[in-house]
C-alpha cells in the first residue's frame, strides 16, 4: 500500500494510523530510518534495554525507596476509599473548589475555637 505524506518543519512526516497499525508502532516507538538507493526505508526497532537507563535504584538509597514507595501506597489506599476531589472541567474550576474548601475549614476552626471558650 502507497500514501503520499507530507514533510513538516523540521523534516517531520505523519505516518498514516493503519500502516502505524500493520507495522506494529505506536506513540513514543523507536524506528531505524535508513536512505538506499534513492529511498528512505523506515523500520520498527525494539527499545534500548531499560538496564541502559538510570532508575530509582541508581538514585536513591533502600530507605528513601521504601519512604517514597509508602507515601504512594498511601495516596492509592486514598483513591481506594474515596479520598479523592475532581474531576474538575478547568484550572478555574479546581481553584474554585480550592478557596471553597479552604472557608469552609478556616469557618470550622472558628466554630471550634468558639466552642472551647464557651
Amino acid at each position: 500500500m502507497s500514501t503520499i505524506v507530507k514533510i513538516q518543519k523540521k523534516g517531520q512526516v505523519t505516518i498514516p494510523t493503519r500502516m502505524r497499525t500493520q507495522a506494529g508502532i505506536a506513540d513514543g516507538d523507536l524506528v531505524e530510518a535508513v536512505f538506499s538507493r534513492g529511498k528512505i526505508i523506515l523500520t520498527p526497532r525494539a527499545a534500548v534495554g531499560s538496564s541502559k537507563f538510570p532508575s530509582a535504584h541508581d538514585e536513591y538509597t533502600t530507605e528513601q525507596r521504601r519512604h517514597i514507595d509508602a507515601g504512594i501506597a498511601e495516596g492509592v489506599e486514598d483513591f481506594k476509599r474515596g479520598r479523592s476531589h475532581g474531576p474538575f472541567a478547568s484550572a478555574n474550576e479546581a481553584s474554585a473548589y480550592i478557596e471553597r474548601m479552604a472557608k469552609q475549614r478556616a469557618t470550622a476552626k472558628r466554630s471550634k475555637r468558639l466552642a472551647r471558650c464557651t
